[in-house]
This record gives structure tokens, C-alpha cells and sequence, in this order.
């Protein structure tokens, strides 16, 4: 492993962290509830950025195909019956999935995009790197979410439990 790919990999483990923080204690109830004008929950967060998860790391290893899942908006809600602490465990295993595969790979490989909907035809490539920082992105981002999602529900936010 690069420094750099380490350098960006504890970057991301922080944000995986600060979310885990977010959604500690979180009842199974609370995965649901909408508690800002926002269709975001909790459970829809965990269940986005777990597939997120999944899609970088079938990518990164060059699976073939668009990963399953990948163009499906109903991954923002938690799945029916969902569990708080299967979302939890769910979310820790796809991102030591990511993390195994990033190790293996250089930061300038680059890796084939799925073609998109709107751009058939049309692959594009990254280097390892772009990817990894775009997963870092969107962790940081909806952990961000989860933060103002949790406060609303109840008061509790990542900072205040660091």
C-alpha cells in the first residue's frame, strides 16, 4: 500500500467512524424516521453508502458489469424489517471489502466505469485514487446528513459524542 492510499483510507475510516458515532444507539425505530423536511432516515443513510461500498469495491477489482444495485434509487431507504444492527454490521463489512481491495491497487490504476443510462456506449476511467476520494466525498457528506438527521430525532450528534 501507497502512503497516499493510506493517507486517503484513514481520511475515509474517520468518516466511517464519525457515521457509526451518528447512528450508535439508534433504535431500530429511530432507522426510519423522518425527522427534517428531508426524505433522508438514518436506515436509508447506512443502507445508501453500504451500497456505495459495494459498487467502489466491485469496481475496484474489476469485476465485470455494472454492480447490482447501482442505479437503484430505492437504496436510500432502508430496506423493509432492516435491523439496526445488521445496517451497522452490513456497512462495516462493504467497507473492509473497499479497503482490502484499495490495498491492492495502485493510486493511478485506472479502473472502468459501468456505462451509464444516459451515456451508452460510453466507459470512462478513473485511477484508484479519483475513486477512493469520491467515496470519501459521499461518506463525508451523508454523515453530515446523519448528523442533522439524529439531532433532530433526538438530540444526539457526532461531535458532542467524539
Amino acid at each position: 500500500m501507497t502512503p497516499e492510499t493510506k493517507g486517503i483510507l484513514q481520511a475515509l475510516r474517520e468518516a466511517r467512524r464519525l457515521l457509526l458515532i451518528t447512528v450508535l444507539d439508534a433504535t431500530d425505530a429511530q432507522l426510519t424516521e423522518r425527522s427534517t423536511v428531508s426524505g433522508l432516515t438514518l436506515g436509508g443513510i447506512l443502507n445508501h453508502l453500504t451500497r456505495a461500498e459495494l459498487v467502489w469495491t466491485h469496481i475496484l477489482t474489476g469485476a465485470p458489469g455494472t454492480p447490482d444495485g447501482m442505479w437503484d434509487t430505492g437504496q436510500y431507504q432502508a430496506p423493509a424489517g432492516a435491523t439496526a444492527t445488521a445496517l451497522r454490521k452490513a456497512y462495516e463489512q462493504a467497507a473492509g471489502a473497499t479497503d482490502e481491495a484499495a490495498v491492492r491497487t495502485a493510486p493511478d490504476q485506472e479502473v472502468p466505469l459501468p456505462e451509464t443510462p444516459w451515456e451508452p456506449g460510453v466507459v470512462r476511467h478513473w485511477p484508484v485514487r479519483r475513486v477512493l476520494l469520491h467515496l470519501l466525498q459521499e461518506t463525508a457528506q451523508h454523515t453530515g446528513h446523519a448528523d442533522i438527521v439524529r439531532e433532530a430525532i433526538d438530540g444526539a450528534n457526532s461531535t458532542a459524542r467524539r
